[in-house]
């Protein structure tokens, strides 16, 4: 890099940071994730306004590769901290509610998705047209933990019963919806002509469980229980997961998945002062750096030049992916014994997308699954069905409130006959923004 690229991407760099800060602050006013902000500043600034004149003056092209290594970076230890907040015992100590909650927000959707596959085909033309089936159904069944758990912390919900139904339903559709990802990137061979070569990803799981976890825990657990976390211990986890992400790359699977895997083999270890202190560490990363990656993701979005065809599809987008999931988890959860009220609740948190959505997108993108056109309308579905769920909460709450029948405390939401006991450990408050960013 020349002297000139490398003042201007310094320029960028603090630029970025401030600009999340202030817009990020701005969805908090208005009553919405940090996140939502966010990704609505990258859009603007890419092509979607003034024909993308902003981004030419503000990020020049030679300055981008740069920008999007840092972006890739972000987004390395922002699926760590993602793995690493997925608690197993929440697998275990669900309940029913949450089980049935995951099937429903999950398949419904799904077909849906796949129906809607069927739609776009016709003006898309995909390569691969079962793979592209496939993605377009978890492109609409993602459900975004890291944004919910902010919205609910936001809310005083992370305490409820009902606030941990959701977590965990959440908690483990994000786990399927990065199995599928991998699956469908397996099905288009990856990035490579020897396909094969993506089985190798689980071998690679296999030694993560078996070598590589009890290695780890060996070595963080030295020095006994009330060890503190260390610069060593630090430079230790976030080079595995760059490792384990630099893997599933070389091999033809997107590098999120090898930092994800990571993340869900750290030991979880007692006392959680460890744990909690590795998070916060690695969460200050990625709020220096994921700010960088909405806006490399706002410059492959271009909402400005849709039209009419453009607008429909949109609507076929929104009309699935929010029908999907509020009839999937509220015809779930009903069937379970929770009131109609409660339903809806947990429906409309199940819609919550954010950067998670990003990123499953980011994959088809590369993947060549999606086409431009197709990724700026998922991205617009993104933002419209995570900024809605606030209000909705809001409406449903009031609602309650207002009804002399039902209870405005959530927690009496719960069936009398069900097992209100949901597990804890992942609670909400120890995220300390939105999808990871700045706070």
């Amino acid at each position: 890099m020349t002297e000139t690229q490398t003042a201007v991407l310094l320029a960028d760099l603090g630029l970025i940071v401030a600009m999340a800060q202030v817009i990020g602050r701005i969805a908090r006013m208005a009553g919405q994730p940090a996140v939502i902000g966010e990704i609505v500043g990258g859009i603007l600034v890419g092509p979607t306004l003034l024909g993308g004149a902003i981004a030419d003056t503000l990020f020049p092209t030679d300055v981008r590769p740069c920008l999007s290594a840092l972006a890739n970076l972000g987004l390395v230890l922002f699926m760590l901290v993602v793995g690493m907040e997925f608690d197993f015992d929440r697998l275990r100590g669900s309940g029913r509610i949450a089980g049935a909650t995951v099937v429903g927000s999950t398949l419904v959707p799904f077909v849906l998705g796949l129906l809607l596959a069927v739609v776009l085909m016709s003006d898309h033309r995909p390569a691969n047209r079962p793979a592209f089936m496939l993605f377009i159904g978890v492109a609409v069944s993602v459900t975004a933990f890291p944004v919910l758990a902010r919205i609910l912390a936001d809310r005083g919900m992370n305490g409820t019963w009902l606030g941990s139904v959701a977590l965990s339903a959440a908690a483990i559709c994000d786990l399927a919806a990065w199995t599928t990802l991998a699956a469908v990137q397996a099905l288009t061979g990856g990035s490579h002509q020897n396909h094969w070569q993506v089985t190798l990803i689980v071998p690679f799981a296999v030694f993560l469980i078996t070598c590589v976890r009890p290695l780890l825990r060996r070595g963080l657990t030295r020095g006994g229980p009330d060890r503190q976390m260390t610069p060593g211990v630090f430079a230790v986890v976030i080079p595995g997961a760059l490792l384990s992400a630099a893997v599933t790359q070389l091999i033809g699977l997107h590098f999120v998945i090898g930092a994800f895997l990571f993340g869900l083999v750290m030991p979880r270890l007692e006392p959680g002062r460890f744990r909690q202190d590795l998070l916060h560490r690695t969460q200050s990363l990625t709020g220096l750096l994921l700010p960088v990656y909405f806006i490399t993701a706002g410059l492959k979005v271009d909402l400005s030049g849709i039209g009419a065809s453009g607008l429909y599809e949109l609507g076929l987008i929104l009309a699935v992916a929010i029908a999907g999931k509020s009839v999937g988890t509220w015809t779930a959860a009903r069937s379970q014994g929770l009131s109609a009220r409660g339903s809806a609740v947990l429906a409309s948190l199940m819609n919550t997308r954010g950067l998670t959505e990003l990123i499953a997108l980011s994959v088809g993108l590369e993947a060549g699954l999606l086409d431009e056109r197709l990724y700026s309308l998922f991205v617009a579905m993104a933002v419209i069905t995570t900024a809605m769920t606030g209000p909705l909460l809001l409406w449903l709450t009031r609602r309650g409130r207002e009804g002399p029948a039902e209870s405005a405390d959530l927690d009496a939401l719960a069936p009398a006959r069900l097992d209100r006991r949901a597990p804890h450990s992942m609670s909400a408050a120890s995220h300390p923004s939105d999808d990871g960013g700045p706070s």
